[in-house]
């Protein structure tokens, strides 16, 4: 640890990446992966905590792509008054030479009263800085959230942190509905944390977001799974007839088929399958609960049906409302 540390700043090392909500100030920090919403989470919190402890802490930024020689040796100079600074660099994928240069030789004697921040989005430009800061710095993973899983736990702890709850049935709804952008998943939990009391339920996440077709296409899957084949094919030729698009109810669909497979015939706990699996325990008792109308051999004609209408609705046949609606009876009917 530094002498003077704000906010408990370190000095050492740590080679494996941190998550992104347990960033602390460290003496150097690589905010490491192409998801820009979580490098500037992680940024805004690491200036309130240094700023908490030292409220004349400076902020300076600069881009590694257009840097100067001597840039941040100048800025990571004792002040007259000896501020702590936070210093951010962006853009360490395009740096130029002379960043690289002044980098590599500022990590061998890191400034005492500076925690050094800086951004790589990926690839391997700069991969010996790279290295050199994984030896001697914090490295914060700032990869997307690409499983629904991750994306449910993002929701969940967005809410437990506000003290508030969200039922896992309006978890899933707000990813299927919101959950291709980060930023605007993490905007929807905001608004719905804030336009409504008490916990939140999937009635709430209807009454915002029942709109958006990536909730019509779950709906659909839903109902399909549960084997309430009428109620399946009349939602999903309303939401044709008012111009959905059918790849992405095509895509809901498949995404239920898949978890439904992963626990078909599997033993195990909720938490160790979830853990095995990548997926949350409430997905996995979910996929557990559908699983019970399949056979191996209904399991097997639901993911055929499913990949006949992936490749007619996008461009193999003339009708794809015919694909959609008998991949939709082939999952309901299971083994009926």
């Amino acid at each position: 640890m530094a002498t003077r540390s704000p906010a408990g700043r370190s000095s050492g090392s740590n080679q494996q990446p941190a998550s992104w909500r347990e960033a602390r100030p460290a003496a150097v920090m690589l905010l490491s992966g192409p998801e820009d919403y979580l490098a500037s989470k992680v940024s805004e919190s690491i200036r309130a905590q240094v700023r908490t402890a030292q409220p004349g802490a400076e902020l300076v930024t600069f881009d590694a792509g257009s840097y100067e020689a001597g840039t941040l040796t100048m800025h990571a100079s004792p002040s007259l008054f000896g501020d702590w600074k936070v210093i951010e660099v962006a853009g360490l994928a395009q740096m130029n030479d002379a960043f690289l240069v002044d980098a590599l030789a500022y990590l061998t004697d890191p400034a005492p009263d500076v925690v050094l921040v800086m951004r790589h989005s990926g690839g391997n430009r700069g991969k010996k800085l790279l290295d050199a800061i994984k030896a001697v710095g914090t490295v914060i993973d700032c990869q997307p959230l690409k499983k629904d899983g991750e994306k449910a736990e993002f929701v969940t702890t967005e809410f437990r942190l506000a003290r508030r709850r969200i039922d896992p049935d309006a978890v899933r709804a707000l990813v299927a509905a919101v959950g291709s952008q980060l930023p605007e998943l993490a905007a929807a939990c905001q608004q719905l944390m804030a336009d409504s009391a008490g916990d939140v339920s999937a009635e709430t996440v209807e009454k915002y977001y029942g709109g958006r077709v990536e909730a019509t296409g779950f709906k659909v899957a839903d109902a399909a799974l549960a084997g309430r084949t009428a109620q399946a094919l009349s939602m999903l030729r309303h939401a044709l007839a008012t111009g959905a698009d059918p790849v992405p109810i095509v895509a809901a669909l498949a995404m239920k088929v898949r978890a439904v497979a992963k626990v078909h015939g599997v033993r195990g706990s909720s938490m160790q399958l979830a853990k095995d699996l990548g997926m949350a325990p409430w997905q996995v008792d979910q996929a557990r609960k559908e699983a019970q109308r399949f056979s191996s051999d209904a399991l097997a004609r639901s993911i055929r049906a499913l990949a006949e209408a992936d490749a007619q609705v996008k461009g193999e046949s003339r009708d794809p409302v015919y694909a959609v609606e008998r991949a939709v009876t082939v999952i309901a009917l299971g083994d009926g």
